[in-house]
């Protein structure tokens, strides 16, 4: 989204979204340390590594070895601390039995009700019938919606009428080939590689 990084150009051999190695177009700072340090192991990363490699690496999801230099350290608990600072979390102790659990409640209802009413409108009143043609932030949010498996809970307010609306467009959009759509717009091709990833794990 920032013009950071971009997919290897096709080639014979490497057709496919998830064959194509992830190429870094800049590494200057975005103002995000999580994305900066991302940058950082991609530009020192010998050999490039693929769109399902670098999801691995940076969820922290592989236990090769001789990539361990390039995972990132506490991923959630950095972003959650991220939106503590932004005020949209806040951080709570729960007990469990024996065990103590540091929790991160939303403490700021307005923005996830935005977010909310963002993805029920792109599928709803906002919808395009085209993903070339939907905002690439939208496209990008709806994805990775579906891959944490948040969905029915964003469209759970909504009348059962426009729930199945919702969930049929929904299912329709995250269904289409990702190797076709990728072809089909340059700006979108990083999403659809993303989609195929979480698709293939």
């Amino acid at each position: 989204m920032r013009g950071r990084i971009y997919l290897e150009p096709p080639t014979m051999r490497k057709k496919r979204l998830l064959d194509r190695k992830v190429l870094l177009k800049s590494d200057s700072p975005t103002g995000d340390v999580l994305l900066d340090e991302t940058l950082k192991h991609i530009k020192a990363t010998e050999p490039t590594e693929t769109v399902q490699t670098w999801i691995e690496l940076l969820t922290g999801e592989t236990w090769n070895p001789f990539k361990l230099q390039y995972q990132l350290r506490n991923v959630r608990e950095r972003i959650a601390k991220n939106l503590v600072e932004k005020g949209i979390l806040t951080t709570e102790k729960q007990n469990f039995l024996l065990f103590d659990m540091t929790t991160h409640p939303v403490t700021n209802t307005t923005e996830k009700q935005r977010l909310v009413r963002k993805l029920q409108d792109s599928v709803l009143e906002r919808w395009v019938n085209d993903p070339q043609r939907m905002d690439r932030r939208t496209l990008a949010l709806l994805v990775l919606a579906h891959s944490s498996d948040v969905l029915e809970n964003v469209f759970s307010c909504l009348t059962d009428d426009k729930y199945d609306v919702a969930m049929n467009r929904t299912k329709d959009l995250v269904e289409l080939d990702p190797e076709i759509e990728g072809t089909k717009h340059i700006a979108t091709e990083m999403i659809w590689a993303v989609l195929a990833a979480f698709n293939r794990s």
